[in-house]
Formats: structure tokens, C-alpha cells, sequence
């Protein structure tokens, strides 16, 4: 089961600099109006062919816009042996709201 984390406690960990991917599945249009600068982007579409390009070493917190394809990318990376995987709740919607409100927005 995917574990939950919140927006603020994936904004401590960044800035605390501890060890975490940030992946964001977004599609490409998505990520060309906001993004959070420590992410890494692979698309939901594309991720089985990329998985080579993530650690398995290292905790994964995994966003998309509100949270819905970020989960499924989370439960596809524990199916292919992710260990530490983490579905961020709210996605970057709530990271704007709450964490960046200079950063835009988009429905």
C-alpha cells in the first residue's frame, strides 16, 4: 500500500535536503506551467519505460495534480520492487495553495 505524505512534510524534507526523489508523472504541458524545481519528470505514460532512470535506493514521493495518478504510479512502483514510495496528498494543486502561493495554478 502506498503511504501517504503531506505537502508540508515533503516541503521539510526538501529543504532539510534529506534523501528523496521527487517524481512528477505530469503530462509535459502540465510541468510547463509550474513545477516543483527538485523533481524529477516522467510522464504516467511513459514510466515503465523509464524505470531504469530512478534509484530503488532512495525514497520516491510521487506527484501529479491532485493526487489521482501520482497513487497509481506509486502502487506500479511497488509492483516493479520500489520499496519506499510515497503518493503526495493533494498533489501540486495543494503544494500552490499551501506551500508556494506564488506558484500557478490550473484546473
Amino acid at each position: 500500500m502506498v503511504r501517504e505524505l503531506a505537502c508540508q512534510e515533503l516541503a521539510k524534507i526538501l529543504e532539510q535536503k534529506l534523501p528523496i526523489v521527487l517524481l512528477d508523472v505530469r503530462e509535459d504541458w502540465e510541468v510547463e506551467i509550474c513545477m516543483i524545481r527538485e523533481s524529477v519528470h516522467i510522464p504516467l505514460s511513459e514510466l515503465h519505460g523509464r524505470l531504469d532512470e530512478l534509484p530503488q535506493d532512495m525514497p520516491l514521493a510521487v506527484i501529479c495534480h491532485h493526487g489521482v495518478r501520482s497513487r497509481h504510479a506509486g502502487v506500479f512502483l511497488e509492483e516493479y520492487g520500489f520499496k519506499d514510495v510515497f503518493n503526495v496528498t493533494g498533489g501540486i494543486d495543494i503544494w500552490a495553495r499551501q506551500i508556494a502561493p506564488d506558484m500557478m495554478r490550473y484546473d
